[in-house]
């Protein structure tokens, strides 16, 4: 059981309003643009795009919207766009990654260093806080939503090739490894459960609590200018919401 509710938080992003929606549509269909342009448009021939895909509809993303962004990614040039990580370090001493996608990195680079500078961090060395995340799919289904028992469900997830099985208060929590998430999310889906939830995603080995009235507000400051960075595609933090 974790110290706060990983379903409270994803409930609170998909209350978001519609402009908050419209930017992770955006994102999201730029992550489909890479996606097809590393590995082809079929869903079923590119395992990248079908995490991306099946992140796109646990964030209740329209299927239409989904397949025009596959089609207009078969035809696009996306050649002058880059993926780009940054690493860096929030107060006290909490850890950041910032996954950029970008067709000019100085610009990224430049506002993405501006954020962590106006919220009291500071942009570290590429692996200065990597190595304090582990890659993981994670999926998570809301109690309120699954009819299925614990050990039914568990059966299904680890039969699949899940790793881990977690049951919180309010929420189940579903963790693969990242080649193994896709068969995962399908026998779930299969298997008819509505997922909150369903990504290949960075989660922290250990959290840190922010006590300080001021750092958190410095905390907070530095992950909304992230989020309101058009080249910003995922933000990871270790530190611990509660």
């Amino acid at each position: 059981m974790s110290g706060h509710s990983k379903f409270a938080n994803i409930a609170h992003k998909k209350a978001a309003n519609d402009a908050a929606k419209g930017k992770a549509f955006t994102r999201l269909g730029k992550e489909i643009m890479v996606a097809v342009k590393e590995g082809g448009p079929d869903v079923n021939n590119n395992s990248k795009l079908r995490q991306i895909v099946a992140k796109a509809k646990s964030s209740n993303m329209p299927n239409d919207t989904i397949d025009r962004a596959i089609k207009k990614a078969a035809s696009s040039d996306m050649s002058n766009f880059e993926s780009v990580v940054y690493e860096g370090y929030g107060p006290n001493g909490s850890a950041i990654i910032v996954e950029a996608l970008t067709d000019n990195r100085n610009r990224a680079a430049a506002n993405i260093r501006s954020a962590f500078t106006k919220g009291g961090g500071n942009v570290g060395t590429p692996g200065c806080v990597s190595f304090m995340f582990d890659e993981k799919g994670q999926i998570i289904i809301s109690k309120e939503d699954c009819e299925m028992g614990a050990d039914d469900l568990m059966m299904i997830a680890l039969d699949a090739g899940a790793e881990d099985f977690n049951e919180e208060e309010d929420c189940y929590e579903v963790l693969t490894a990242p080649d193994d998430f896709n068969a995962v999310n399908d026998a779930l889906v299969e298997a008819g459960i509505e997922l909150a939830s369903a990504e290949v995603t960075k989660l922290p080995q250990t959290t840190v609590n922010l006590t300080d009235p001021d750092d958190i507000k410095k905390m907070k400051r530095i992950l909304d200018l992230l989020d309101d960075e058009d080249d910003v595609q995922n933000v990871y933090h270790n530190w611990d919401e509660e």
